[in-house]
C-alpha cells in the first residue's frame, strides 16, 4: 500500500473546501471529508486503478461533490504526491499546473 502526501497547493484547497461547507452543514461537511479519505484510501491501495489523463497524473472524482483528486505515483518511494482537490468550476487550462502560495 501507497503512502501519500498532499502538496501545499492541495492542502490549502482541502482546507478551504472544509471551510466553505462548514458554514453550510456540518452533514456535508462530515460527508465532503469521509469522501476525500475514501478516494485516498482507495488510491494508496490501487493507484493505477485511476484515470492517467495527463502526463503522470491521475485522478479520481469524488462521487456527490465536484471534485477531482489529481495526483502522481512516485513509485520508488512507495508515495503518491496529492497535488491538487480541484474544483470542477475552476478553469482546467491550470488543472495540472502547479501554483505557488502566498
Amino acid at each position: 500500500m501507497y503512502q501519500y502526501l498532499l502538496e501545499p497547493k492541495a492542502q490549502k484547497e482541502y482546507e478551504e473546501s472544509i471551510e466553505f461547507y462548514a458554514e453550510r452543514s456540518e452533514k456535508a461537511t462530515l460527508n465532503f471529508i469521509y469522501l476525500v479519505e475514501q478516494a485516498i484510501n482507495l488510491i494508496c491501495k490501487n493507484p493505477y486503478g485511476s484515470k492517467n489523463k495527463y502526463k503522470n497524473f491521475f485522478e479520481i472524482t469524488l462521487e456527490k461533490y465536484p471534485f477531482t483528486i489529481i495526483y502522481s505515483i512516485e513509485q520508488e518511494l512507495n508515495l503518491l504526491v496529492i497535488i491538487s482537490i480541484y474544483h470542477h468550476s475552476r478553469n482546467p487550462k491550470y488543472k495540472y499546473k502547479a501554483k505557488k502560495l502566498k
